[in-house]
């Protein structure tokens, strides 16, 4: 018994967009079914000529229709969206597609959008990475912290706010820079993690040389232009130090949260105490620190305190906030952030992937805001 074509867009229902997250049915990307006896005819409707994930859809179409009943045969046909569909579609996902980036009006009739993790309904905490001086592997950090955190279930988006020194797409190993739909950019996904770097726009060896109120409009491009679909937590990785981006960025997210990266000798803790000392003249609110390449452990495994010790703990008694992990120094670690495989996902039962793991599930469980927010209910 044959089946008919609205069996077939039910079992194409769950079916999502790889990029976008939603149904294929719901975006109406499926434009024609045709059913001839035992074989379909689907006609899919890529968002952009050369999609980069076409091959993941139709696995996932052609794996949907084969657990069907009398179907033996599945040909998949895809077409392209036109213009106009990818703006209805763009502004029914993302707004108004005139909107400018920020909360202030632009020229002509154009209204400004809001930055929606500012938004006191919104559901994302907002993770800041930092660190008062660089070398002391805050990206990696970064990396790692997200990809357990995607590890456990949740839905993690990161912002590679480092423009000067953006590495996140090469430790988190993107292929590929975001797709554009109608202005709206769709971060790539690696591991469970969304993206958005300055990497993504410029030559790998080419410098940035930006000042202030240009660095401050591409920060707010990348939290407001960028399809982002309210992730459950947002992790940022800033520069080092306490210049322009973090003071943008304490102005665009008033209600996140910042984690202090530091590495166990005294000299660097006292350069780390400075971020949290701007942090909270800005009024965000350190929630911990984490120290980085605590110890080698040797072949015979004994444990070296290449760096010296108590750094981290110190830190964090001064700060009156929790040490929440401390991170070995081991060589799948550095392998990892340049072979774009985080330590976390190449040896997951390592001491360093068991760190993150830790300070993952502390971020989570113990440092849970105390208060909710529902946005679905409206003060009248």
């Amino acid at each position: 018994m044959s089946v008919t074509e609205a069996e077939v867009i039910e079992a194409l229902r769950p079916v999502e967009d790889p990029e976008l997250h939603r149904s294929i049915v719901e975006l109406d990307m499926v434009r024609d079914v045709r059913v001839e006896g035992d074989r379909v005819e689907v006609l899919v409707a890529l968002t952009v000529a050369g999609c980069p994930l076409r091959n993941e859809i139709q696995n996932r179409v052609a794996a949907a229709l084969a657990d069907l009943d009398g179907v033996d045969e599945v040909n998949l046909a895809f077409t392209v969206m036109t213009d106009e569909e990818r703006a209805r579609l763009r502004e029914r996902l993302h707004g108004d597609p005139a909107a400018t980036a920020g909360s202030r009006p632009a020229h002509g009739h154009a209204e400004g959008r809001a930055i929606p993790f500012a938004d006191p309904s919104s559901r994302t905490r907002v993770l800041l990475v930092a660190s008062g001086k660089g070398g002391v592997g805050k990206s990696s950090v970064t990396t790692n912290l997200a990809v357990a955190m995607a590890g456990r279930g949740r839905s993690v988006a990161v912002v590679d706010a480092d423009v000067w020194g953006f590495s996140i797409p090469r430790m988190l190993g993107v292929d590929r820079p975001p797709v554009v739909i109608d202005q709206m950019l769709v971060p790539p996904e690696r591991y469970g993690v969304r993206c958005i770097s300055m990497g993504f726009f410029v030559e790998e060896d080419q410098p940035v040389i930006w000042r202030g109120p240009m660095l401050h409009k591409a920060l707010e491009q990348f939290l407001t232009d960028v399809y982002w679909d309210d992730p459950e937590f947002l992790i940022i990785d800033l520069p080092p130090g306490t210049g322009d981006i973090a003071i943008s960025l304490a102005q665009f997210l008033p209600r996140a949260e910042v984690y202090v990266v530091t590495t166990p000798q005294p000299a660097a803790q006292r350069v780390a105490q400075r971020v949290a000392f701007m942090a909270e003249k800005v009024n965000l609110d350190v929630k911990g620190v984490i120290e980085n390449m605590s110890w080698f452990t040797g072949d015979d495994g004994t444990r070296y305190e290449l760096f010296g010790a108590g750094g981290g703990a110190e830190l964090a008694q001064r700060l009156e906030v929790p040490l929440l992990g401390q991170v070995p120094l081991v060589p799948l670690l550095r392998e990892g952030a340049d072979a774009g495989r985080p330590v976390v996902v190449s040896d997951p039962d390592g001491e360093a992937a068991q760190a993150f793991a830790s300070i993952a599930e502390r971020i989570e469980v113990e440092l849970a805001p105390t208060r909710r927010t529902h946005p679905e209910l409206k003060l009248i």
